[in-house]
């Protein structure tokens, strides 16, 4: 078995740690709305892309289309997005929030925005552009496409 170096071991353990305060405080807000972590992905990235297709929303999430298909049923049936058929191509379904969802996705993006915020004041100078890089880095190149939110 390979050795790591105890400094890529405390990245990959400050990383783990990080993300579950990240999506911790979101996943207590979704818990009182029945949600869990796909709805506020596919919340998330409806609103980034609004007016998205179903099918490039898979292809962001990566996710199958039952899994799609349960999640945008619960959040098009509560009234969080609104799928309409594509005027040009009937066939294609669009979504997009709804005010409501707009709403949630506001308080979600707001929660962690600040968890991000201060992490990057506490770093220092520069630390948010550094951060971000390393984020790119980690990224399937494939991905990437999805970062300017042109989806």
């Amino acid at each position: 078995m390979p050795q790591h170096s105890e400094g890529m071991r405390q990245a990959i353990e400050l990383l783990f740690f990080a993300y579950r305060d990240f999506t911790g405080e979101a996943d207590d807000i979704l818990t009182e709305y029945g949600f869990g972590r796909a709805h506020h992905r596919a919340l998330y990235f409806v609103g980034r892309n609004p007016g998205a297709a179903v099918n490039e929303l898979l292809a962001i999430l990566k996710i199958t289309k039952q899994s799609l298909a349960r999640v945008l049923g619960q959040l098009i049936d509560e009234g969080y997005i609104r799928q309409d058929s594509d005027p040009t191509d009937g066939r294609k379904r669009l979504l997009t929030l709804t005010d409501k969802g707009c709403d949630l996705e506001m308080l979600l993006m707001q929660r962690q925005s600040r968890r991000i915020q201060r992490a990057f004041d506490a770093a220092g100078v520069g630390a948010g552009a550094g951060f971000m890089r390393v984020l790119e880095a980690m990224i399937d190149d494939r991905d990437t496409v999805h970062l300017s939110g042109e989806g």
